[in-house]
């Protein structure tokens, strides 16, 4: 049973117009900054088990099977919770997922800095799991939501640049506490941050949009009221006057800038809106849910395949000592922070078709250039794989700014962990696949690999996505 009222498009509209007239001011920025602060450290919770995992082992005398058993499992996690964060969400609003999604994952690592037994822990690494890919996806739909169309794409980009800030200072905090006090005392360092479910719940508020869309038009007024009085303040200006509603889409076959033709098979009414998996699959939003799919599976195949086998690869293949081996892999994954900033800066101007067709060509051209190569050398391999991953990197963020605008408010949380879902399946299968095809001995395969799945990203890219880039997420999404 449902208690969502009957949506009024006025409201919406109304809503989505007032969101258009509001500068950038201190009320965004600290919004940003609160919910940024949750990303940062689901991001720092991800890696934990890797610089516990040495320890665990010898702990509980672990087996490979098992010790590999307890790494996947939180990635299996983070799958489940991006399949089911995105249905809450949309049911019961953004800031309450990311509230509980942030405590949650405290919980679970204060258990974690007690568990007694495997079992347990490989338990409440699932539970830490369904949080932290709960979380992401339902974040990005809310900065999303909160931001006007003029520059929407810097805005988000630069709110998104916290996950990998929070993956990198994740990896230097544990590399220090681990040896110093334990991989217990980390994880029991790690629950602190749950303290921020109490600022998200009194800093942040509630999605407008999301609110008028759910029929509650009294809530969402009020809530709208509250964040122009909040970003008068910050200016200290009147705020510029509402401007004039677009009338609402004809329910006819149109084309979208910058992308082929696509009909609209269903028009969206006030009566019987298409929503949930159902709704992903109706009409216009069928292509662009198999189309994002494909484009958050081929990234994240492509770099969780390199990035997780390359300290092996270096260490195996060339000898080098286990220091040198991961300081050539950091070097590649700061490389790959710097494409995150350069897609940021140009995904407003290039529009995101261009950046990610762009990216995810680049990184095929460049992996293509190290397969053809042989990657004889360490230093080949280095400077190949770092420019490459200023690529995929700048392709995958950007897809936390693309996805949600592809998705009516009623399921756009939804449609956003969809991606988050085919991410992880690429998380899983790329690593499994690039190690099936290192172990017969062929590096240049393994290269080749990742730059023809690159290359199909970029095709899908180019031919299947449609661009939003300036367009109110009501315009993009009916």
């Amino acid at each position: 049973m449902t208690t969502e009222a009957v949506p009024d498009s006025s409201i919406r509209a109304s809503i989505a117009a007032r969101f258009e007239r509001l500068p950038l001011s201190r009320w965004h920025v600290t919004v940003r900054l609160v919910v940024g602060a949750v990303t940062f450290f689901e991001a720092f919770d991800q890696l934990l088990i890797a610089y516990a995992l040495p320890e665990l082992r010898a702990d509980w005398q672990l087996t490979t099977s098992a010790a590999t058993l307890l790494l996947t499992v939180g990635s299996l996690g983070m799958l489940a919770g991006a399949l089911l964060s995105g249905r809450v969400a949309d049911r019961i609003g953004r800031v309450r997922v990311i509230a509980l999604c942030v405590a949650l994952s405290s919980a679970a690592n204060l258990a974690l800095a007690f568990s007694p037994s495997p079992d347990v822990f490989m338990a409440l690494r699932f539970v830490q799991g369904l949080a932290i890919g709960g979380e992401v996806p339902v974040a990005a739909t809310f900065i999303a939501e909160i931001t006007r169309s003029h520059r929407r794409g810097r805005f988000v980009l630069l709110y998104e640049l916290v996950f990998p800030a929070g993956l990198t200072v994740g990896a230097l905090v544990a590399a220090w506490v681990v040896p110093l006090l334990g991989w217990r005392w980390m994880y029991g360092l790690a629950a602190i941050p749950g303290v921020l479910a109490v600022v998200v719940h009194r800093k942040v508020p509630e999605s407008p949009r999301w609110l008028a869309d759910r029929g509650w038009a009294a809530e969402a007024t009020e809530v709208m009221t509250r964040i122009e009085t909040a970003v008068r303040k910050a200016t200290g200006a009147p705020l510029p006057p509402v401007p004039e509603q677009p009338a609402p889409p004809a329910p006819a076959t149109g084309t979208a800038p910058g992308a082929a033709t696509e009909a609209v098979t269903e028009p969206v009414t006030e009566a019987g809106r298409s929503s949930g998996l159902r709704g992903l699959f109706t009409g216009r939003y069928r292509r662009r849910t198999l189309v994002v799919g494909a484009l958050w599976f081929a990234g994240y195949f492509v770099n969780y395949g390199i990035t997780s086998w390359l300290p092996t690869i270096y260490k195996n293949r060339y000898g080098l000592t286990l220091s040198d081996a991961l300081l050539y892999s950091t070097v590649t994954s700061c490389a790959g922070l710097a494409g995150c900033l350069v897609a940021a800066l140009t995904v407003d101007r290039l529009g995101r078709r261009r950046v990610i067709t762009g990216c995810l060509g680049g990184a095929a051209v460049v992996l293509g250039v190290l397969a053809a190569l042989g990657a004889d050398t360490p230093v080949q391999v280095l400077v190949w794989t770092s420019l490459a991953a200023v690529f995929f990197f700048g392709s995958n963020i950007s897809l936390y700014l693309y996805t949600p605008e592809l998705f009516p408010t009623r399921m756009r949380a939804l449609g956003s962990s969809v991606g988050g879902a085919l991410n992880r399946l690429g998380v899983i299968l790329g690593p499994i696949v690039v190690g099936a095809v290192y172990a017969g001995g062929h590096v240049g395969a393994v290269f080749s690999t990742l730059a023809a799945v690159s290359l199909a990203g970029a095709v899908v890219a180019g031919v299947g996505a449609e661009e939003t880039a300036g367009r109110r997420l009501e315009e993009v999404s009916p």
